[in-house]
């Protein structure tokens, strides 16, 4: 698939020989499915196939919220094949899928443990932590408020998530452990923030805010609560923000297409065509070590 290896690791600072860079959702196909493709936006593969009809009452048959493995093997995902959305696991190829939840409350954004042992994801707006192999499901969140989009930190000591505000609108960037402890809110605005995702070294998190309740931008944070900084000047929406391994560029989506932003001086080029309905950007974490 890397018909321009070299560009790609001179561009992202590395990964496996002959893997993808970048995991993604789209509908172009007509359904929500995930796909990978290099750094530069070529080698698109789609990994999730057609599974038959969609389940009765569904418009689509949606495959959603992909998340890499940390040895970048396998690929967790979102998909309501059996009519509510639960959490999935398939290899980096697109094969051998099996599922992992099966509860009766629709379940969303699977974040891997970096030890590869754990998941945390969404449960009816509550975040839970559960054994890779879909195990031992425990709740870890507020139960008097609801959470979501959980973001596990490279070094395994926080996990970043969205906490809503009861009766309001209002989402705010929280940090927690794994256990559910040490939670503590990085953000105090009068907006929504959404999908936080870590700098591969945990100092900060890049997420989506419309701090001003208008345009959602990205903004970074220190994991201290500290150093807001925008990320790139926007008119339009940009969301579900994803840090790339070596730490220099941020992927995301604005308006159907993908798009990358250089953190040192700012360059943005786009990935892939805003016609083809595309999302969720996701970087691969697995390193070169050639």
């Amino acid at each position: 698939m890397l018909a321009a290896a070299a560009a790609a690791l001179a561009g992202c600072g590395g990964h496996e020989p002959g893997s993808p860079d970048i995991a993604f959702v789209s509908s172009r196909d007509g359904e929500y499915a995930i796909f990978t493709m290099n750094a530069d936006g070529k080698g698109e593969l789609r990994l999730t196939p057609r599974e038959g009809e969609a389940p009765t009452g569904e418009s689509v048959f949606w495959q959603i919220d992909p998340a890499w493995s940390p040895d970048s093997t396998k690929i967790a995902f979102v998909s309501a094949r059996a009519g509510e959305a639960h959490v999935y696991v398939m290899n980096a190829d697109g094969t051998g899928t099996k599922q992992l939840t099966s509860n009766k409350d629709s379940e969303t954004h699977p974040t891997w443990s970096p030890d590869g042992r754990s998941i945390a994801f969404t449960r009816d707006g509550d975040i839970y932590v559960m054994g890779a192999d879909g195990s031992d499901p425990k709740r870890i969140s507020d139960i008097n408020a609801q959470e979501s989009d959980p973001a596990w930190s490279p070094d395994g000591q926080w996990i970043a998530y969205i906490k809503r505000t009861p009766g309001t609108p209002v989402q705010n960037l929280w940090v927690m452990h794994a256990d559910g402890s040490g939670r503590r809110a990085l953000t105090r605005q009068s907006g929504r923030a959404f999908t936080p995702s870590w700098s591969p070294d945990s100092k900060r998190i890049v997420f989506s805010m419309n701090r001003d309740e208008t345009v959602f931008e990205l903004f970074t944070i220190g994991v201290d609560g500290k150093g807001l900084r925008s990320v790139v000047p926007t008119a339009g929406d940009n969301f579900e923000p994803s840090w790339s391994p070596d730490g220099s560029k941020i992927a995301y989506q604005e308006d159907g297409a993908i798009f990358t932003v250089e953190l040192g001086g700012g360059d943005v080029e786009r990935l892939t065509d805003q016609a083809n309905n595309d999302s969720e950007p996701t970087w691969n974490p697995k390193q070169s070590t050639d």
